[in-house]
């Protein structure tokens, strides 16, 4: 019997996975290839976001202005073509200077003022604070004294006329007035104006608002200067007295 000789088999050894010969018998894929280039994934801080909430926040607010603003105006409306609002309107009608004195640093004045004040509303009634009332020159402006209106109501159409005394006793001034007023007194006519400030709030039936500074300017009235025991008059027929309301915000009053 012959023996059979069989043919040895060549084993393959195990290849390494990391070894050049593996990298060479499969290619390399594209996350491979660019994986080491690729850097690496940091999430973004949330900035679009905050921005788009603060965007939102912003818009909200404006048209929440802007719907209290339309509601105002709607309100002022409805209340105009209810009431028919108006300012109350002053007038002065005589003035009376019975003392006049300047030395050279000091003053002494005593006027007597008639002023009326009129209330045109048939429905809004008008509460007022005491008035102060105070007398200057109009060029240039140097006080000459002071006066005062107290408390009132004025009811709906209705007219009040007020007198009122308003002196000036010893009061120093610098020289530059004393010069003005002397000045005054030679031409034997005083410019004069005068201003009434106070508070005032309106009553709508069983309503009131709050109180609103208000100021009234009197201005253009010419006297004459007292001479003797003749006391100086005014002409008062061309007189415009303006009713403004003052609005203080801080420190500043408009």
């Amino acid at each position: 019997m012959t023996d059979r000789v069989y043919p040895k088999s060549t084993a393959h050894p195990p290849q390494p996975l990391n070894g050049s010969a593996g990298a060479n018998a499969f290619p390399a894929t594209k996350a491979q290839l660019y994986g080491a280039t690729r850097p690496a994934y940091r999430p973004q801080p949330e900035r679009r976001r905050r921005r788009s909430r603060c965007c939102s926040c912003c818009l909200w607010f404006t048209f929440l202005i802007l719907f209290l603003l339309v509601i105002a105006a709607l309100a002022g409306a409805i209340f105009y073509l209810l009431y028919r609002p108006h300012r109350p309107s002053f007038a002065v009608n005589s003035l009376r200077i019975s003392q006049f004195n300047v030395t050279s640093t000091k003053l002494t004045s005593k006027l007597d003022l008639s002023i009326t004040a009129r209330n045109p509303n048939k429905k809004l009634v008008f509460v007022y604070d005491p008035t102060t009332v105070s007398a200057a020159t109009s060029s240039p402006d140097v006080s000459i004294g002071t006066g005062t209106i107290p408390a009132f109501v004025h009811g709906t159409k209705n007219t009040t006329t007020f007198k009122v005394a308003i002196a000036s006793t010893s009061e120093t001034l610098d020289s530059s007035a004393i010069t003005a007023l002397k000045s005054d007194l030679k031409r034997k006519s005083l410019p004069l104006k005068f201003q009434l400030d106070t508070k005032v709030k309106v009553k709508v039936g069983g309503l009131k608002t709050t109180k609103v500074s208000i100021r009234v300017t009197c201005d253009g009235i010419k006297a004459t200067v007292p001479a003797g025991k003749s006391p100086g008059k005014a002409s008062t027929e061309n007189v415009k007295c303006d009713v403004d309301a003052r609005v203080k915000v801080w420190k500043w009053t408009f």
